[in-house]
This record gives C-alpha cells, structure tokens and sequence, in this order.
C-alpha cells in the first residue's frame, strides 16, 4: 500500500516559527515604562517641527480638521494613533530575528511590551467608547448587529490562517478563539448590562477582584494547563475566560474617559492643565498598584488578563497618554494628517496590517532573513501601510464597527 504523500503547506516553517515566539519570559517593568517614555517623545519632537498646521483639501471641497493647541482630543488622537503604530509594527517584527524576544509576548507570566498591544487596543476604544461619552445605549439586538462584522472577521482569521497553515500560538487565546472574538463578545456584554459611565469603573473593579479571586482559587490552575478537553470552552479556555479581565478593564476605561474627557464638568474644570496633572497622578498611582499586586498578589500575566496584568496595562497608557499631555508646553501643531489618517480608520488599519503581516510570512522567510533585509522589510511595510490608509482617509474612506 502506497504512502500517502504530505499535504503540501503554504507555511513550511510554521512549527520553527511558532517555537520562536514560545516560552518568552518578557522583560521588566522598568524597561516597559522607560519604553513607554520614549515613544511619546518622540511624537513631541515631531509636534516641535510643525509650527504651522498642514491641511490636505480632500475631493469635494472638505478639508480635515486639525487639532488646535489646548485641544483635549488631540491627546486621544496622538495617544491612539502610538498605540497603533506601535502594535503594527510589532506584529512583524516579532517574527525577524532582529526584534528582541524580551519584547515579544510572554507564554505564561511575566510582562512585555507586545504584552500590551492587546490591552492597550481595548483601553484606547473604551476612553472614547459610547459608554464614555454617556450617549445612549443600544438594545441588545442591535448591538448584536453591530458586531457581527467583528464576529465574521474572528470567523475568517480561523478560516483562513487554517486553510494556509498559517502560525498559531495556542497558548495565546486557545484553539479558535482571536482578539476579533474577545472585542465582540466585550461589545455585546457591555450593551447587555448598561452601567452609567460614572459607576462604571467602581463595578469594572467588582468584575476584576471576583475574576482574581477565582483566578487564585482554582481557576488559574485549569486555564494554564497544557491539558484540553474535547468541548469548545475547553479547546478555547484562555480566550473565553479572560474576557471577564478584558471587560473589567474597559469598564475602568470608559470611567476614565467619561471623568477625564467627556464628564459633565464645566470647560473650565477640563482644561489641559486639569487633565495633565490628574493624568499624571493616576499613572503614578496604577504602576504602584501594579508593583505591590506584582509582589503580593500574582504575577502579571497576559494569558489569564488578571488583575495586575490590568493595572499594568492601564498605567502603562496613561503614562503614555500623560508624556503627549506635555504637547502644549511645545509650539506646533498638536496633529498631522496622518495621525488623523489613522485615527480615523484605526479598526481598518490593524485590518491591512495583519494581512500584510500575514503575507509577509507566507513568502518570506524571517527567521533567515538578515538585520537590513528585516529592517528594509519593516520600512517598505510600514510605508504601504501609511500610503495606503493616508489614501483612503482622502477619499473619506472608512471603517468603524465598534
């Protein structure tokens, strides 16, 4: 009887490169923030070379609106814009050798900075979420409705990443689960159970120490076991339960958002310097949180989404977001057009950049791939992203479903 001969696979490294983004332990805390730091420097040193804002007339005759100084949603939008880039970037890098492994995401405990992409991409949606600004809810069925394009992008990605074999960490969110599954099922949870946006962070809190407090009474021992059971919930287990962490946290986002930004405070109250300084004191404030329940409580961990690794996330942005406050010290233009470009099309830009990331894998090897030949990859890919979404933001193109 004849062999029957192996299936032919579009990804033939796919088991080299999966073991190279397993067992990472991270890096530190401190390295995380002086990381964080940086970044938004960054932006300000850019802010420094645009005294005089740029506009691009779009077909129509409408033209974007820029940022003026003092301008609170410049924050957001600057903020939101280093979130994405940063995240971006690191899907692809992640897979060259030439990107650091302390960086990469971490297997079970331990932090680093792609630990936080996640995170980060749930919190920078819930400052500025509908719950935030206090507008009425949806009904459950349209809010059904509305993430039913989130649903079908989590269908797809397990659809097609099956179909090309494409790398998998299961670790990560289980067998079929995605982070396209988690921002839905988070979206209809939230319109399910309504909570006005001022109680919001007290009952986020309510949801994290129950979470954590399961996590250490059995539950951390099932969710971190290499061991699977046949049921969908088991095959799955890390994406279905850290949901309960990921809600928490974007209820403790929209809190933040509604008492930093969009409160019913007067204009007065919500001044740039009323924002900075409190902006500053709650990042202070959440990495001490996050150091003692580090030390005391369990350790950070992505996978599981507790309760420190929340803290961390949350600090983390907000010292993110409290170094690009410092914008209206320096003069220029607190926006470019292109960080509007991508503000305004984030959901769309994290689309493109995971098919590109996708179809860079599948006809390059990174793992052979030298440091110029990675870094050249990274700048062409990079600039395919920024062309294209720049593009499609001047012909009023864009995508939002949550």
């Amino acid at each position: 009887m004849d062999t029957p001969l192996p299936k032919p696979s579009f990804n033939p490294n796919k088991q080299l490169k999966e073991q190279f983004v397993s067992n990472l332990t991270g890096s530190s805390l401190l390295e995380i923030a002086a990381l964080t730091v940086s970044i938004p420097i960054l932006v300000l040193i850019r802010h420094s070379f645009s005294s005089v804002p740029i506009t691009v007339k779009r077909p129509g005759g409408s033209s974007p609106v820029l940022e003026v100084p003092n301008s609170l949603r410049a924050y957001i939008t600057s903020y939101r814009v280093v979130v994405m880039i940063i995240t971006v970037l690191c899907i692809l890098a992640v897979d060259f050798r030439i990107f650091p492994r302390r960086y990469a995401k971490t297997e079970t405990y331990g932090a680093s900075l792609m630990d936080l992409g996640v995170g980060a991409f749930v919190l920078a949606n819930s400052l500025v979420s509908r719950q935030a600004r206090n507008i009425a809810s949806v009904n459950w069925k349209t809010a059904i409705v509305s993430s039913s394009p989130l649903i079908f992008l989590g269908f797809f990605r397990l659809v097609t990443t099956t179909g090309v074999d494409y790398q998998v960490h299961m670790s990560e969110y289980g067998v079929h689960w995605n982070f396209f599954f988690t921002l839905a099922a988070i979206s209809i949870i939230t319109s399910f159970i309504n909570i006005p946006p001022q109680y919001s962070g007290f009952f986020g809190s309510l949801v994290l120490v129950g979470y954590q407090f399961s996590l250490m009474h059995g539950l951390n021992h099932y969710l971190l076991s290499n061991e699977r059971g046949t049921d969908i919930i088991s095959q799955n287990k890390e994406g279905i339960f850290s949901i309960f962490g990921y809600w928490g946290m974007y209820l403790i986002g929209v809190h933040l958002g509604n008492y930093l930004i969009f409160g019913s405070h007067s204009s007065a109250n919500r001044s740039s310097r009323w924002v900075r300084m409190r902006v500053w004191i709650l990042s202070i404030l959440f990495w001490l949180l996050t150091v003692l329940l580090d030390k005391h409580v369990e350790r950070i961990s992505r996978r599981t989404c507790n309760l420190t690794y929340v803290t961390m996330v949350v600090a983390d942005n907000l010292q993110l977001l409290s170094i690009l406050t410092l914008a209206d010290l320096i003069p220029g233009s607190k926006t470019s057009v292109l960080e509007e470009a991508f503000n305004r099309n984030l959901l769309a830009t994290f689309l493109l950049a995971n098919l590109l990331t996708g179809l860079v894998n599948l006809s390059v090897d990174t793992l052979s791939a030298s440091s110029t030949t990675s870094l050249f990859i990274l700048i062409v890919y990079a600039y395919t992203l920024s062309t294209v979404i720049g593009i499609a933001d001047y012909f009023g193109m864009k995508l939002k479903f949550w």
